[in-house]
Protein backbone atom coordinates (compact mmCIF):
# COMPACT_ATOMS: atom_id res chain seq x y z
CA UNK A 1 0.00 0.00 0.00
CA UNK A 2 1.41 3.59 -0.88
CA UNK A 3 1.92 5.42 2.00
CA UNK A 4 -0.27 8.08 2.89
CA UNK A 5 1.35 11.12 1.63
CA UNK A 6 3.96 9.75 -1.00
CA UNK A 7 4.22 12.19 -3.82
CA UNK A 8 2.90 10.07 -6.97
CA UNK A 9 3.09 11.68 -10.68
CA UNK A 10 -0.04 14.64 -10.81
CA UNK A 11 -0.98 14.09 -7.39
CA UNK A 12 -0.17 17.31 -4.85
CA UNK A 13 1.14 16.93 -1.33
CA UNK A 14 -1.01 16.66 1.44
CA UNK A 15 -1.84 19.75 3.11
CA UNK A 16 -0.24 20.19 6.66
CA UNK A 17 0.93 23.01 9.27
CA UNK A 18 4.55 22.99 7.99
CA UNK A 19 3.42 26.05 6.57
CA UNK A 20 3.51 28.70 9.43
CA UNK A 21 0.13 30.98 8.61
CA UNK A 22 -1.82 28.13 6.69
CA UNK A 23 -5.36 27.21 8.12
CA UNK A 24 -3.60 23.86 8.88
CA UNK A 25 -0.92 25.59 10.83
CA UNK A 26 -3.21 27.77 12.70
CA UNK A 27 -5.49 24.73 13.66
CA UNK A 28 -2.88 22.58 14.76
CA UNK A 29 -1.57 25.31 17.06
CA UNK A 30 -4.83 26.95 18.47
CA UNK A 31 -8.24 24.89 17.42
CA UNK A 32 -6.73 21.71 18.87
CA UNK A 33 -5.70 22.30 21.66
CA UNK A 34 -8.57 24.30 22.19
CA UNK A 35 -11.08 21.49 21.62
CA UNK A 36 -8.62 19.30 23.48
CA UNK A 37 -8.74 21.56 26.98
CA UNK A 38 -12.48 21.71 27.09
CA UNK A 39 -12.50 18.14 26.71
CA UNK A 40 -10.31 18.09 29.79
CA UNK A 41 -12.61 20.59 31.26
CA UNK A 42 -15.69 18.43 30.14
CA UNK A 43 -14.36 15.59 32.35
CA UNK A 44 -13.00 17.21 35.37
CA UNK A 45 -16.84 19.00 35.55
CA UNK A 46 -18.38 15.62 35.36
CA UNK A 47 -16.13 14.50 38.20
CA UNK A 48 -19.52 14.37 40.99
CA UNK A 49 -21.74 12.49 38.30
CA UNK A 50 -18.92 9.76 38.06
CA UNK A 51 -18.13 9.17 41.60
CA UNK A 52 -22.88 9.06 41.98
CA UNK A 53 -22.75 6.10 39.37
CA UNK A 54 -19.00 4.20 40.09
CA UNK A 55 -17.80 5.37 42.96
CA UNK A 56 -13.96 5.74 43.53
CA UNK A 57 -13.21 3.90 40.54
CA UNK A 58 -14.44 6.80 38.59
CA UNK A 59 -13.29 9.60 40.59
CA UNK A 60 -9.66 7.65 39.58
CA UNK A 61 -10.58 6.61 36.27
CA UNK A 62 -11.30 11.06 35.79
CA UNK A 63 -8.24 11.77 36.54
CA UNK A 64 -6.26 8.77 34.80
CA UNK A 65 -7.79 9.76 31.45
CA UNK A 66 -6.98 13.64 32.09
CA UNK A 67 -3.68 12.85 32.82
CA UNK A 68 -3.04 11.12 29.27
CA UNK A 69 -5.18 13.87 27.63
CA UNK A 70 -2.94 16.55 29.29
CA UNK A 71 -0.29 14.47 28.17
CA UNK A 72 -1.46 14.57 24.48
CA UNK A 73 -1.79 18.04 24.73
CA UNK A 74 1.55 18.69 25.23
CA UNK A 75 2.78 16.28 22.53
CA UNK A 76 0.98 18.05 20.23
CA UNK A 77 1.99 21.77 21.42
CA UNK A 78 5.89 20.38 21.78
CA UNK A 79 5.82 18.68 17.91
CA UNK A 80 6.30 15.09 19.40
CA UNK A 81 5.98 12.19 17.33
CA UNK A 82 3.14 10.15 16.90
CA UNK A 83 2.86 7.21 19.26
CA UNK A 84 1.24 3.93 18.56
CA UNK A 85 -1.91 3.15 19.96
CA UNK A 86 -2.64 0.98 23.33
CA UNK A 87 -5.57 0.19 23.53
CA UNK A 88 -8.00 -3.05 22.37
CA UNK A 89 -10.12 -1.21 20.40
CA UNK A 90 -10.91 -3.39 17.47
CA UNK A 91 -9.47 -0.68 14.52
CA UNK A 92 -6.27 -0.47 16.81
CA UNK A 93 -3.95 -2.42 14.43
CA UNK A 94 -5.15 -0.42 11.21
CA UNK A 95 -4.43 2.66 12.74
CA UNK A 96 -0.98 1.16 13.32
CA UNK A 97 -0.35 0.33 10.26
CA UNK A 98 -1.20 3.27 8.72
CA UNK A 99 1.32 5.12 11.03
CA UNK A 100 4.04 2.29 10.01
CA UNK A 101 3.25 3.60 6.29
CA UNK A 102 3.22 7.47 7.32
CA UNK A 103 6.83 6.41 8.62
CA UNK A 104 8.08 4.87 6.07
CA UNK A 105 7.35 7.93 3.72
CA UNK A 106 8.92 10.41 6.37
CA UNK A 107 11.62 9.98 8.76
CA UNK A 108 9.22 11.38 11.54
CA UNK A 109 5.52 11.72 11.79
CA UNK A 110 4.66 14.73 14.15
CA UNK A 111 1.88 17.33 14.86
CA UNK A 112 3.22 20.16 12.67
CA UNK A 113 5.25 18.25 10.01
CA UNK A 114 2.91 15.86 8.80
CA UNK A 115 -0.30 15.54 6.91
CA UNK A 116 -2.80 17.38 8.51
CA UNK A 117 -5.68 15.09 7.75
CA UNK A 118 -3.55 12.06 9.50
CA UNK A 119 -2.75 14.27 12.53
CA UNK A 120 -6.44 15.62 13.41
CA UNK A 121 -7.80 12.36 12.81
CA UNK A 122 -5.35 11.01 15.38
CA UNK A 123 -6.21 13.57 17.91
CA UNK A 124 -9.75 11.98 17.95
CA UNK A 125 -8.69 8.56 18.26
CA UNK A 126 -6.10 9.50 21.02
CA UNK A 127 -9.08 10.91 23.26
CA UNK A 128 -11.28 7.82 22.39
CA UNK A 129 -7.97 5.77 23.39
CA UNK A 130 -7.22 8.07 26.72
CA UNK A 131 -11.41 7.43 28.11
CA UNK A 132 -11.29 2.96 26.43
CA UNK A 133 -8.11 2.45 28.67
CA UNK A 134 -9.96 4.02 31.84
CA UNK A 135 -13.58 2.62 32.62
CA UNK A 136 -16.04 2.39 33.78
CA UNK A 137 -16.01 5.86 32.23
CA UNK A 138 -14.74 4.68 28.82
CA UNK A 139 -17.90 4.89 27.21
CA UNK A 140 -18.50 8.73 28.05
CA UNK A 141 -18.94 10.95 24.80
CA UNK A 142 -17.04 13.94 25.88
CA UNK A 143 -18.94 16.06 22.87
CA UNK A 144 -22.66 15.03 24.17
CA UNK A 145 -23.00 18.64 26.10
CA UNK A 146 -22.25 20.49 22.97
CA UNK A 147 -23.88 18.32 20.56
CA UNK A 148 -27.26 18.72 22.85
CA UNK A 149 -26.86 22.01 23.26
CA UNK A 150 -26.88 22.47 19.36
CA UNK A 151 -30.06 20.80 19.07
CA UNK A 152 -31.96 22.36 21.39
CA UNK A 153 -30.76 26.33 20.71
CA UNK A 154 -31.70 25.07 17.24
CA UNK A 155 -35.66 24.47 17.52
CA UNK A 156 -37.21 27.40 15.82
CA UNK A 157 -35.40 26.14 12.53
CA UNK A 158 -36.17 22.38 13.60
CA UNK A 159 -39.73 23.26 13.57
CA UNK A 160 -39.56 25.19 10.76
CA UNK A 161 -38.43 22.34 8.72
CA UNK A 162 -40.60 19.75 9.86
CA UNK A 163 -43.80 22.45 9.43
CA UNK A 164 -42.57 22.44 5.99
CA UNK A 165 -41.89 18.87 5.27
CA UNK A 166 -45.82 18.38 7.01
CA UNK A 167 -46.97 20.59 3.97
CA UNK A 168 -45.40 18.89 1.41
CA UNK A 169 -46.20 15.08 2.73
CA UNK A 170 -50.28 16.78 3.03
CA UNK A 171 -50.55 16.29 -1.04
CA UNK A 172 -47.43 14.47 -1.78
CA UNK A 173 -49.50 12.42 -4.48
CA UNK A 174 -50.83 15.39 -6.43
CA UNK A 175 -48.05 17.05 -7.00
CA UNK A 176 -46.14 17.07 -10.53
CA UNK A 177 -41.81 16.41 -11.22
CA UNK A 178 -41.50 20.19 -11.34
CA UNK A 179 -42.99 20.62 -8.28
CA UNK A 180 -40.84 17.55 -6.70
CA UNK A 181 -37.87 18.69 -7.92
CA UNK A 182 -38.65 22.07 -6.95
CA UNK A 183 -39.16 20.66 -3.94
CA UNK A 184 -36.31 18.67 -3.91
CA UNK A 185 -33.64 21.34 -5.04
CA UNK A 186 -35.13 23.32 -1.53
CA UNK A 187 -34.67 20.36 1.11
CA UNK A 188 -31.02 19.47 -0.58
CA UNK A 189 -30.20 23.11 0.08
CA UNK A 190 -31.22 23.51 3.83
CA UNK A 191 -29.63 19.73 4.26
CA UNK A 192 -26.16 21.50 2.43
CA UNK A 193 -26.26 25.00 4.82
CA UNK A 194 -27.43 22.74 7.91
CA UNK A 195 -23.54 21.81 7.48
CA UNK A 196 -22.77 25.38 8.74
CA UNK A 197 -23.43 23.75 12.24
CA UNK A 198 -20.11 22.52 12.97
CA UNK A 199 -19.01 22.94 16.62
CA UNK A 200 -15.45 21.39 15.67
CA UNK A 201 -14.86 24.59 13.74
CA UNK A 202 -15.87 26.77 16.09
CA UNK A 203 -14.15 25.10 18.77
CA UNK A 204 -17.36 24.07 20.53
CA UNK A 205 -18.68 27.36 20.64
CA UNK A 206 -22.63 28.13 20.42
CA UNK A 207 -23.41 27.18 16.31
CA UNK A 208 -26.39 26.91 16.13
CA UNK A 209 -29.17 27.56 13.54
CA UNK A 210 -31.75 30.21 14.88
CA UNK A 211 -33.85 31.22 11.31
CA UNK A 212 -35.69 29.14 9.79
CA UNK A 213 -33.62 27.46 6.95
CA UNK A 214 -36.42 27.53 3.94
CA UNK A 215 -36.85 31.59 4.32
CA UNK A 216 -32.98 32.69 3.52
CA UNK A 217 -32.39 30.08 0.44
CA UNK A 218 -33.09 32.88 -1.72
CA UNK A 219 -29.98 35.12 -0.31
CA UNK A 220 -27.71 31.89 0.33
CA UNK A 221 -28.25 31.13 -3.57
CA UNK A 222 -25.15 32.96 -4.87
CA UNK A 223 -22.52 31.73 -2.45
CA UNK A 224 -23.10 28.40 -3.88
CA UNK A 225 -19.84 27.95 -5.97
CA UNK A 226 -20.75 24.22 -8.02
CA UNK A 227 -23.84 23.72 -7.70
CA UNK A 228 -24.94 19.87 -9.34
CA UNK A 229 -28.36 19.15 -8.10
CA UNK A 230 -29.65 18.77 -11.47
CA UNK A 231 -27.26 16.02 -11.99
CA UNK A 232 -28.49 14.93 -9.04
CA UNK A 233 -32.37 14.74 -9.71
CA UNK A 234 -31.20 12.65 -13.18
CA UNK A 235 -29.53 10.38 -11.49
CA UNK A 236 -32.81 9.80 -8.99
CA UNK A 237 -35.11 9.71 -11.92
CA UNK A 238 -33.00 6.99 -13.48
CA UNK A 239 -32.68 4.55 -10.85
CA UNK A 240 -36.79 4.81 -10.86
CA UNK A 241 -37.14 0.72 -12.01
CA UNK A 242 -40.23 -0.51 -13.77
CA UNK A 243 -41.54 -4.08 -12.47
CA UNK A 244 -42.95 -6.83 -14.39
CA UNK A 245 -46.57 -5.51 -11.81
CA UNK A 246 -46.45 -2.07 -13.35
CA UNK A 247 -45.62 -0.73 -11.26
CA UNK A 248 -41.47 1.32 -10.66
CA UNK A 249 -39.68 0.54 -8.10
CA UNK A 250 -37.45 3.24 -6.42
CA UNK A 251 -33.88 3.14 -6.13
CA UNK A 252 -31.29 3.78 -2.63
CA UNK A 253 -29.65 6.46 -1.43
CA UNK A 254 -26.96 6.40 1.28
CA UNK A 255 -25.92 9.37 3.54
CA UNK A 256 -22.97 9.92 4.51
CA UNK A 257 -23.34 12.17 7.85
CA UNK A 258 -21.72 14.88 9.39
CA UNK A 259 -22.83 16.80 11.96
CA UNK A 260 -25.47 15.97 14.99
CA UNK A 261 -27.55 18.82 15.71
CA UNK A 262 -29.27 20.79 13.28
CA UNK A 263 -27.66 19.45 10.60
CA UNK A 264 -28.66 16.30 10.95
CA UNK A 265 -32.14 17.11 11.46
CA UNK A 266 -31.80 18.43 7.97
CA UNK A 267 -30.11 14.57 6.68
CA UNK A 268 -33.60 13.06 8.28
CA UNK A 269 -35.91 16.01 6.47
CA UNK A 270 -34.36 15.40 3.42
CA UNK A 271 -34.47 11.66 3.79
CA UNK A 272 -38.06 11.64 4.29
CA UNK A 273 -39.18 13.37 1.40
CA UNK A 274 -37.19 11.08 -0.82
CA UNK A 275 -38.65 8.11 0.53
CA UNK A 276 -42.40 10.20 1.26
CA UNK A 277 -42.31 11.46 -2.43
CA UNK A 278 -41.45 7.79 -3.55
CA UNK A 279 -38.45 9.05 -5.51
CA UNK A 280 -36.16 6.40 -3.31
CA UNK A 281 -37.23 3.16 -1.64
CA UNK A 282 -34.86 3.22 0.90
CA UNK A 283 -32.30 5.21 2.85
CA UNK A 284 -28.90 3.75 4.65
CA UNK A 285 -27.31 6.19 7.21
CA UNK A 286 -23.61 6.11 7.30
CA UNK A 287 -22.58 7.83 11.12
CA UNK A 288 -19.53 7.16 13.46
CA UNK A 289 -18.22 4.52 15.65
CA UNK A 290 -17.80 6.75 18.56
CA UNK A 291 -17.37 10.50 19.35
CA UNK A 292 -15.42 12.12 16.30
CA UNK A 293 -14.25 15.81 15.19
CA UNK A 294 -16.53 17.37 18.23
CA UNK A 295 -20.16 17.34 17.02
CA UNK A 296 -20.32 14.09 14.27
CA UNK A 297 -23.11 11.64 14.62
CA UNK A 298 -22.94 8.62 16.24
CA UNK A 299 -25.77 5.75 16.75
CA UNK A 300 -26.75 7.46 20.23
CA UNK A 301 -27.03 10.63 18.66
CA UNK A 302 -29.02 9.45 16.18
CA UNK A 303 -31.16 7.56 17.94
CA UNK A 304 -31.40 9.95 20.60
CA UNK A 305 -32.53 12.82 18.05
CA UNK A 306 -35.63 10.91 16.85
CA UNK A 307 -36.62 10.42 19.99
CA UNK A 308 -35.92 13.96 21.32
CA UNK A 309 -38.61 15.20 17.81
CA UNK A 310 -40.87 12.32 19.14
CA UNK A 311 -41.24 13.54 22.22
CA UNK A 312 -41.16 17.60 21.07
CA UNK A 313 -44.08 19.83 21.91
CA UNK A 314 -44.98 20.63 18.18
CA UNK A 315 -47.70 18.96 16.28
CA UNK A 316 -45.49 18.74 13.38
CA UNK A 317 -42.17 18.17 14.88
CA UNK A 318 -43.47 15.28 17.04
CA UNK A 319 -45.40 13.82 13.75
CA UNK A 320 -42.21 13.86 12.06
CA UNK A 321 -40.06 12.10 14.50
CA UNK A 322 -42.78 9.09 15.19
CA UNK A 323 -42.69 8.93 11.35
CA UNK A 324 -38.91 8.83 11.28
CA UNK A 325 -39.12 5.93 13.83
CA UNK A 326 -41.47 3.74 11.66
CA UNK A 327 -39.18 3.56 8.87
CA UNK A 328 -36.28 2.43 10.99
CA UNK A 329 -38.69 -0.31 12.35
CA UNK A 330 -40.30 -1.14 8.82
CA UNK A 331 -36.32 -1.15 7.49
CA UNK A 332 -36.47 1.58 4.90
CA UNK A 333 -34.51 3.52 7.08
CA UNK A 334 -31.22 1.98 8.08
CA UNK A 335 -28.37 3.44 10.23
CA UNK A 336 -24.79 2.01 9.95
CA UNK A 337 -21.30 2.49 11.48
CA UNK A 338 -18.09 1.42 10.51
CA UNK A 339 -14.44 1.90 11.56
CA UNK A 340 -13.40 3.07 8.19
CA UNK A 341 -14.94 6.80 8.89
CA UNK A 342 -13.25 6.82 12.25
CA UNK A 343 -9.61 6.24 10.25
CA UNK A 344 -7.41 8.86 8.23
CA UNK A 345 -7.44 7.19 5.31
CA UNK A 346 -8.44 8.92 1.78
CA UNK A 347 -11.40 7.58 0.51
CA UNK A 348 -9.49 6.16 -2.20
CA UNK A 349 -8.09 3.87 -0.10
CA UNK A 350 -11.52 2.79 0.75
CA UNK A 351 -11.82 -0.38 -1.76
CA UNK A 352 -8.19 -1.78 -0.54
CA UNK A 353 -8.76 -1.23 3.07
CA UNK A 354 -12.27 -1.70 3.65
CA UNK A 355 -13.46 -3.62 0.97
CA UNK A 356 -16.99 -4.73 2.88
CA UNK A 357 -17.64 -0.84 2.99
CA UNK A 358 -16.89 -0.18 -0.20
CA UNK A 359 -19.39 -2.87 -1.24
CA UNK A 360 -22.28 -1.27 0.87
CA UNK A 361 -21.98 1.93 -1.13
CA UNK A 362 -21.48 -0.01 -4.35
CA UNK A 363 -25.09 -0.72 -3.74
CA UNK A 364 -26.34 2.45 -3.58
CA UNK A 365 -28.18 4.55 -6.65
CA UNK A 366 -26.68 7.72 -4.55
CA UNK A 367 -24.46 8.34 -1.75
CA UNK A 368 -24.60 11.95 -0.32
CA UNK A 369 -20.95 12.98 1.53
CA UNK A 370 -22.24 15.24 3.55
CA UNK A 371 -19.68 18.14 5.00
CA UNK A 372 -16.28 19.55 4.86
CA UNK A 373 -13.92 16.32 7.05
CA UNK A 374 -15.93 13.77 4.09
CA UNK A 375 -15.10 16.11 1.15
CA UNK A 376 -11.17 16.37 2.46
CA UNK A 377 -11.20 12.77 2.60
CA UNK A 378 -12.63 12.54 -0.59
CA UNK A 379 -10.16 14.47 -2.49
CA UNK A 380 -7.33 13.44 -0.12
CA UNK A 381 -6.78 16.98 1.42
CA UNK A 382 -4.38 18.05 -1.34
CA UNK A 383 -2.99 21.22 -2.07
CA UNK A 384 -4.97 20.61 -5.88
CA UNK A 385 -5.11 23.42 -8.54
CA UNK A 386 -8.94 25.17 -7.88
CA UNK A 387 -9.72 24.00 -11.65
CA UNK A 388 -8.52 20.47 -11.22
CA UNK A 389 -11.77 18.22 -11.62
CA UNK A 390 -13.73 16.37 -8.92
CA UNK A 391 -13.04 13.44 -10.69
CA UNK A 392 -9.35 13.54 -10.85
CA UNK A 393 -9.17 14.91 -7.42
CA UNK A 394 -11.21 11.45 -6.08
CA UNK A 395 -8.26 9.17 -7.67
CA UNK A 396 -10.39 6.07 -8.62
CA UNK A 397 -13.06 6.68 -5.80
CA UNK A 398 -16.58 5.88 -7.18
CA UNK A 399 -18.23 2.90 -5.77
CA UNK A 400 -21.85 4.79 -7.00
CA UNK A 401 -22.80 7.84 -8.70
CA UNK A 402 -21.40 10.49 -5.30
CA UNK A 403 -22.05 14.27 -4.62
CA UNK A 404 -20.11 16.47 -1.97
CA UNK A 405 -22.86 18.03 -0.26
CA UNK A 406 -20.48 21.06 1.94
CA UNK A 407 -19.81 24.36 3.02
CA UNK A 408 -16.48 25.37 3.47
CA UNK A 409 -14.30 25.33 6.18
CA UNK A 410 -10.97 24.14 4.56
CA UNK A 411 -8.41 24.80 2.53
CA UNK A 412 -9.31 22.56 -0.32
CA UNK A 413 -11.41 22.91 -3.67
CA UNK A 414 -11.52 21.43 -6.89
CA UNK A 415 -13.64 21.77 -9.62
CA UNK A 416 -13.69 25.53 -10.26
CA UNK A 417 -13.64 27.65 -13.36
CA UNK A 418 -11.17 29.02 -14.48
CA UNK A 419 -10.40 32.32 -12.80
CA UNK A 420 -13.31 31.54 -10.21
CA UNK A 421 -10.93 30.75 -6.93
CA UNK A 422 -8.47 33.73 -7.77
CA UNK A 423 -10.95 36.50 -8.10
CA UNK A 424 -12.52 34.33 -4.57
CA UNK A 425 -9.15 34.66 -3.14
CA UNK A 426 -8.87 38.45 -3.85
CA UNK A 427 -12.27 39.44 -2.89
CA UNK A 428 -12.38 37.03 0.23
CA UNK A 429 -8.83 35.78 1.45
CA UNK A 430 -10.41 33.27 3.85
CA UNK A 431 -13.50 32.09 1.17
CA UNK A 432 -12.14 28.35 1.91
CA UNK A 433 -12.45 28.25 5.50
CA UNK A 434 -15.15 30.99 6.52
CA UNK A 435 -18.38 28.22 5.98
CA UNK A 436 -19.68 31.41 3.83
CA UNK A 437 -19.31 29.50 0.72
CA UNK A 438 -20.83 25.66 -0.30
CA UNK A 439 -20.68 23.12 -3.57
CA UNK A 440 -23.41 20.49 -4.41
CA UNK A 441 -20.56 18.72 -6.29
CA UNK A 442 -21.33 15.60 -8.19
CA UNK A 443 -19.44 12.64 -10.01
CA UNK A 444 -20.84 9.44 -11.69
CA UNK A 445 -18.52 7.15 -12.41
CA UNK A 446 -17.54 5.92 -15.88
CA UNK A 447 -19.41 8.70 -17.23
CA UNK A 448 -18.30 7.37 -20.87
CA UNK A 449 -19.95 3.92 -20.81
CA UNK A 450 -23.16 5.37 -19.60
CA UNK A 451 -23.23 8.35 -22.30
Amino acid sequence: MMAADQALPGVPPSLSAKVVGSFAYLTVRDRLPTILTKVIDTIHRNKNKFFEEYGEEGIQAEKQTISLLSKLRNELQTDKPALELTDSLQDKESWNQYLHRLQGDQESVSWFKSPWLYMECYMYRRIQEALWLNPPISEYDVFNEGKTQSFFESQQAVMASCTYLEGINKNVEELSKSQLYEHFNKLLQVSLWGNKCDLSISAGQDNSQKASPIDSLDSLQPFILVNDSNMLWSTLMSAQRPRQSGKSTAGRVDIVLDNAGFELVTDLVLADFLVSSGLVHEVHFHGKCFPWFVSDVTANDFQWTIRQTMAANHKWMSKSGYRWQSYLKEGVWSYHDHPFWTQPHEFCDMAADAPDLYATLKRADLVLFKGDLNYRKLTGDREWDHTVGFDTALRGFGPAPLCSLRTLKANVQVGLQPGQGEKLTFQEPDWMTSGKYAVIQFYIPELEEQV
